[in-house]
């Protein structure tokens, strides 16, 4: 009777264990590299020095802070494959030495935005799409490519060229985001003390590139941040003595726009299609084929063990 359950309970465990055999053995050894690679430890730069912690917290930290929650999930995901892209560029350029200086957010600045009820729920909604996107990085000619993302665009996103002097990332160009135009959030206006101040050069999608104030010259970006602007995208006018400057989208306009994603996601686009159309060229690869597991990564084992 003994020896009939025991082989009784052995039949069982391999019929339990029979899907995941398979699936194993269809997919090879990437399948668990993957995994291997997205539970890896990062060191993290914070407000109170360094701390290391899992990749996977982290992003989740980085999407919690810069896309709102309620997005579409291919929007999500999209985005989510653009901040693991993010991330695994600095660790292969880097390796072991790599400090990763994204702000993101803590669970409990999760709470303090969202609330006690609604965190729970959103960080579920984030580490759903951070997981369904597991080990998944937009690659360009062999490499992590450089996938710059903001808010909303003046209609157009940038070319990479003009924006960054450079010509290895062909798949920025400029993108219509016409839908973009119809944002809440599209048009703000900011009134300050009067200054003497000119737009010298704008790029051709119309973001500005310099800035003079006075005898001495800035960059558009300088400029916004300076004056806390949502866009490099803007227009000065004088008025009653003020000067009023009037911008256009959130954002630097570089790479995706979120809100576009978004829509796209809404009409039945999936996160690849969405990143093909604003990174034309580009191939989504598993990391572990790209990045080594132990270049700049401690995995649960390590970390276990120190």
């Amino acid at each position: 009777m003994r020896q009939r359950f025991r082989t009784f309970f052995c039949y069982l465990i391999i019929i339990m264990l029979l899907p995941y055999i398979i699936t194993v053995f269809i997919n090879g050894s990437s399948m668990a590299t993957s995994s291997k690679v997205d539970s890896s430890y990062v060191k993290v730069k914070t407000e109170d020095g360094f701390v290391e912690m899992p990749i996977e917290e982290y992003c989740i930290g980085i999407l919690a802070r810069e896309i709102p929650t309620e997005y579409k999930k291919e929007a999500l995901k999209a985005q989510a494959i653009l901040v693991r892209t993010n991330v695994y560029a600095k660790l292969a350029e880097n390796g072991r030495d790599a400090v990763l200086e994204e702000s993101f957010w803590t669970r409990e600045q999760m709470e303090e935005s969202w609330g006690a009820v609604k965190q729970a729920s959103n960080y579920k909604k984030l580490e759903q799409v951070w997981q369904e996107t597991e080990g998944q990085i937009v690659i360009y000619d062999g490499k992590p490519a450089r996938t710059s993302f903001f808010r909303l665009s003046n209609g157009n996103t940038r070319d990479g060229k003009e924006v960054l002097g450079e010509e290895d990332c062909p798949y920025l160009k400029i993108i219509d985001c016409p839908l973009d135009i119809e944002a809440p959030e599209q048009i703000q206006t900011v009134t300050i003390d009067d200054m003497d101040a000119e737009i010298t050069e704008s790029d051709t999608a119309g973001y500005v590139l310099a800035v003079r104030i006075g005898s001495e010259s800035i960059s558009g970006e300088e400029f916004r941040s300076n004056y806390h602007l949502a866009s490099s995208c803007f227009t000065f006018q004088k008025y009653n003595g003020k000067l009023r400057i009037t911008t256009r989208g959130v954002g630097h306009g570089l790479g995706m726009s979120q809100y576009t994603a978004n829509e796209m996601a809404k009409e039945g686009a999936d996160a690849a299609a969405i990143l093909e159309y604003f990174f034309e060229g580009t191939e989504l690869k598993e990391v572990a084929d790209i990045v080594g597991a132990d270049e700049g990564m401690k995995t649960d084992e390590e970390k276990g063990e120190r």
